[in-house]
């Protein structure tokens, strides 16, 4: 969603409609109830206002909770953004691996899968994937260490997936590199403006963008 000058409050996320998403389900199974729903309030934050421009106060009191509360969950606001950032990265990794699409045969249908997976999931968990594409410069250089980390590993699955058609025939003789590049930028620019109650569900777009992705790649 695009940025405003006035800061959006409490009330404004509440009701905001474009940052309603499955963000909830991303979290560890073994975090509190309170530390989840507190992770779902900083996610919406961080996506309205930006993570410097969010205070722990904005998130605490999303949730009903004082201004207080976060740390004793969360030692600091950057460890709540590493976490978010954290799972996103590792959920959606974990998504475009699923035994289900890595058992394809075939290096189209693989692909396909794999562009249309990981679509749905940037859809589905939209404001999450906002965070984690936007909001990696509030994290220390550590925690930005690891993420570029989980980064290159979704890269190198989808330029493996490219580079097998182009080795095994199935698709043109492209420029492996740059081809891998606008598929990724197609699925992660949806962050911007997608919402989940356009004319457009995730599956639908999924399957749009992974026929482009084929298109792409079609042999002369």
């Amino acid at each position: 969603m695009a940025r405003r000058q006035a800061r959006f409050t409490a009330q404004d996320l509440a009701d905001d409609s474009r940052l309603r998403d499955h963000s909830p389900e991303l979290w560890r199974d073994d975090l509190g109830e309170v530390q989840r729903r507190l992770l779902s309030s900083a996610v919406r934050c961080f996506a309205a206002n930006g993570f410097h421009a969010t205070t722990t106060r904005d998130i605490a009191e999303c949730v009903g909770l004082s201004p207080a509360a976060l740390y004793v969950h969360f030692p600091s606001k950057e460890l709540v953004l590493y976490e978010i950032v954290k799972a996103g990265h590792e959920r959606v990794l974990a998504h475009v691996r699923d035994p289900a699409i890595t058992g394809l045969d075939g290096s189209a249908e693989r692909l396909r899968a794999i562009v249309s997976a990981y679509t749905v999931w940037h859809a589905r968990h939209h404001v999450t994937a906002r965070v984690c594409q936007i909001e990696l410069h509030g994290l220390t250089p550590e925690h930005y260490g690891e993420i570029v980390e989980l980064r290159h590993q979704t890269n190198g699955y989808f330029r493996g997936a490219v580079a097998r058609g182009v080795a095994d025939g199935a698709f043109a003789k492209v420029d492996v590199t740059r081809v891998t590049r606008a598929m990724l930028s197609l699925a992660i620019d949806l962050v911007r403006w997608y919402r989940l109650d356009g004319p457009d569900s995730p599956e639908q777009l999924g399957e749009f963008y992974a026929d482009l992705s084929l298109k792409l790649l079609a042999p002369g």
